[in-house]
């Protein structure tokens, strides 16, 4: 049975009417886990000898298992945001005298073949190897190997909970912070002591069992809740919900552009994706707490850019990017409606601008690092301002990929297009390498004034700036129309 559903899930990608696409995709996808695998395998094999040098008198071994959790927490962070859970269509299968129970292990099995349970693996099986050269115990070796692999499998089944409701993403993330925090502020040696945990698994091989449970446990959570939810009545069952309404007046002080800022103040509160594109924008004021902490960056670094410019303008990033495809369910209604395209770019650059100005007032309490910390978020607010905003207009334009808003933002690509890529050149790599060049050959001063000088210059210019790009939104209007109204791009 399960050689029967990998031929049905092998012909209908072929015969898809998108297998171009698709296929170009996953070439790309292929050469980059390639990349990232020989990465992971000249880690391993160089992991012992840099544990050795760093820390002479620990056992690299040991040190292992003391940033292990970190580990564990990263892959499954990666996990949420990258990984692709299988799915299959299985209405037509449930028509069709095959047991339910094949369906569900086909699914979970197949998953256990995810690219992502093989990037543990490509990094420890070489560092085994180096640890047997050196002679620690082979079994004990292989057991904590086995551990590992279970461990890595417990993330993949866990990954299927976790993706069904984010509060427990929330809780996980929640979590880290607390462990980084205890342990950065040494309220209590929270990584060695669950260190000397994980180090159980490779000095008494009996307690791979717990892991092994684990794995075994999570299938079994997995297996039980899609094995209730593979009926033909629950897929067709409608949601109620109570009706919210708000009024937001308070957006009418802004004339012309208030009904389209309400709509997309609308549109942000009431659907899942952009909801949390809100959340996650929030929480990235975190950001720089793990580069201005560091004493190795100084206080002047030109990494310190890119948090600035990321920290102000995460959401313009999140959200600006994807303008219009945002009302891509409705835009061709808008289009036909007597409104002026150069309201409707205000409202977004006005949204954006906000967000900007709050995130950097969120940012003020970084000045305990020093005042070169707000002085570089300030240059970069006013750098997103001034520049950043049009760019992001001026790339929405090529938009043309359609999103599905009541879809999970977390590990969604839909509306991702090269677009998103070439954006990150004049967004983030742009003001870093200004940034950088004038601090390396004049001073830190001098490239600080030039960000805001710029930004300055941007901002004035903004009414002429935005009347080219509404020409350009103009001129492209029925182009994204049609790409908006493929449903299956």
């Amino acid at each position: 049975m399960f050689k029967r559903f990998a031929n049905l899930q092998w012909k209908a990608f072929f015969r898809s009417s998108s297998l171009g696409k698709s296929l170009t995709l996953k070439i790309i996808m292929i050469f980059f886990g390639i990349y990232m695998l020989a990465c992971l395998i000249m880690m391993g094999v160089g992991l012992f000898f840099i544990l050795e040098k760093a820390f002479p008198d620990v056992d690299p071994m040991l040190k292992v298992s003391e940033y292990f959790l970190y580990w564990i927490l990263g892959e499954l962070a990666l996990r949420f945001f990258m990984q692709k859970l299988p799915v299959m269509d299985i209405k037509p299968l449930l028509l069709m005298p095959i047991k339910k129970d094949s369906i569900v292990h086909y699914i979970l099995g197949r998953s256990a073949f995810s690219f992502y349970n093989f990037i543990a693996l490509f990094l420890f099986v070489p560092f085994a190897i180096v640890l047997m050269i050196k002679g620690y115990p082979t079994l004990n070796v292989l057991v904590w190997l086995f551990a590992v692999a279970c461990i890595s499998l417990s993330l993949n089944f866990l990954n299927f909970i976790i993706n069904k409701n984010d509060k427990v993403l929330i809780g996980l993330l929640t979590i880290l912070i607390a462990f980084y925090a205890v342990d950065y502020f040494q309220m209590y040696p929270i990584k060695e002591q669950i260190g000397k945990l994980f180090h159980q698994l490779y000095s008494n091989p009996i307690w791979a069992l717990i892991p092994l449970t684990i794995a075994i446990i999570t299938y079994y959570v997995n297996y039980r809740f899609l094995r209730n939810k593979i009926y033909l009545d629950a897929s067709i069952k409608e949601k109620v919900k109570e009706a919210k309404t708000s009024e937001l007046g308070w957006t009418k002080r802004f004339g012309s552009i208030a009904p389209f800022l309400q709509l997309d103040l609308k549109l942000i509160w009431r659907n899942k994706r952009t909801k949390t594109q809100v959340f996650l924008s929030l929480a990235m004021i975190l950001y720089g707490l793990f580069f201005y902490s560091q004493d190795m960056y100084g206080s002047t670094s030109s990494i310190f850019a890119f948090v600035g410019i990321f920290i102000t303008g995460i959401f313009m990033v999140n959200f600006g990017q994807f303008i219009p495809a945002w009302d891509s369910e409705y835009y061709n209604m808008l289009m036909a409606q007597n409104i002026p395209m150069r309201n409707y770019l205000d409202s977004k650059a006005g949204l954006i601008y906000v967000s900007i100005v709050v995130m950097f007032l969120l940012s003020i309490p970084y000045v305990y690092f020093g005042w070169e910390a707000l002085a570089i978020n300030f240059a970069c607010a006013i750098y997103n301002l001034g520049v950043n905003v049009p760019v992001v207009l001026f790339f929405g334009s090529k938009n043309k990929k359609r999103i599905d808003l009541q879809k999970s933002a977390l590990g969604n690509m839909q509306g991702t297009s090269a677009t998103q890529f070439l954006i990150l050149l004049p967004l983030m790599v742009a003001p870093c390498l200004l940034y950088f060049v004038l601090k390396f050959f004049i001073s830190f001063e001098v490239a600080l004034a030039v960000l805001t000088l710029f930004g300055i210059i941007g901002f004035a210019f903004r009414n002429k700036i935005l009347d080219k790009i509404t020409t350009i939104y103009r001129i492209k209007k029925y182009g994204m129309i049609a790409g908006f109204s493929e449903k299956n791009n």
